[in-house]
């Protein structure tokens, strides 16, 4: 999905963070955290202390101390050409029509989650966490956090698509689960963190269909700045892209990759045909009410 080049974005969207080395500890809710849990469940090591410790609660403390105002940073994340050439810029964007769409769908209910751009490790009211993670949102202090490097991963190791909706639809599962925390979803996932039929599942599924209810309305969705849509309109490529992220972090696939079996047992995030289903189910119809997981047969 390209960027109309001529588009307006404000760097101060965002605050960057991270730096240092320490690594080993991780919080819930994100696209990467889940290979920790899956491999620990499979040799039976118990890392919900290390992973997912904060995806249902947190305090609202803002322990923030690493991150930095945006708008120095991402000094030339400025348009929307910058965001089609540079992949921070391009976070920065989409999180920009995120507030937009959601806007629009929730008006009055919806609140521009904090966006934090880091490497390396950082700390958050989730607690510290690294780049192992990739991507998660913190409820503790309603933040969205992106390593942009794990998008390299993704492609590499994880085999997705590298087209810009691919990481495009890493950015909305995430400001999903903003969305989940502002209408009190996340709460059921406490105590029921894996298996095909789980909480955690369905709240993954949840947020992916909300990443294609953006898609959805994303190019015909005004900047409030500009009266302008950001975004283009899509292309059958850019649905792959979006598409093959998806798959390219399903539970099954994941697991096949890493220990040559798939156990439903342990899945906390769905399998690639779910999520593949669940982003087109938001992306065909860009209903959010259509995005109830809780009762759906999956």
């Amino acid at each position: 999905m390209t960027f109309d080049p001529g588009g307006r974005i404000d760097p101060g969207r965002a605050r960057a963070g991270g730096g240092g080395g320490r690594r080993g500890v991780a919080v819930g809710g994100g696209i990467g955290g889940l290979l920790l849990l899956l491999v620990g469940a499979y040799f039976g090591l118990d890392l919900t202390g290390v992973v997912g410790g904060g995806a249902t609660g947190g305090q609202q403390a803002g322990s923030q101390e690493q991150a930095t105002d945006g708008s120095g940073a991402f000094a030339r994340c400025t348009t929307g050409q910058a965001a089609n050439e540079d992949v921070d810029c391009r976070v920065i964007a989409t999180a920009e029509s995120l507030d937009a769409v959601w806007s629009q769908l929730l008006p009055g209910e919806y609140a521009e989650p904090e966006l934090v751009l880091f490497s390396g490790a950082v700390s958050t009211a989730c607690g510290e966490a690294t780049s192992d993670v990739g991507p998660f949102y913190c409820p503790g202090d309603r933040t969205a956090y992106f390593d942009t490097g794990f998008f390299q991963e993704l492609t590499d190791r994880f085999g997705s698509s590298g087209g810009p909706l691919a990481q495009e639809y890493v950015v909305a599962h995430e400001f999903g689960h903003a969305v989940q925390d502002q209408q009190g979803l996340l709460a059921a996932v406490q105590g029921d963190r894996a298996g095909a039929d789980s909480a955690a599942v369905r709240s993954e599924l949840q947020a992916d269909c909300f990443a294609g209810v953006w898609a959805h309305h994303a190019a015909s969705t005004p900047d409030p700045d500009t009266g302008a849509p950001l975004l283009q309109p899509l292309t059958r490529t850019d649905v792959a892209d979006a598409l093959s992220a998806a798959a390219s972090v399903g539970d099954d696939r994941i697991q096949e990759a890493a220990t040559g079996r798939s156990d439903p047992e342990t899945y906390t995030h769905g399998t690639s045909e779910q999520r593949q289903q669940w982003f087109s189910t938001g992306y065909d119809g860009g209903d959010p009410a259509a995005c109830d997981t809780s009762t759906a047969s999956l």
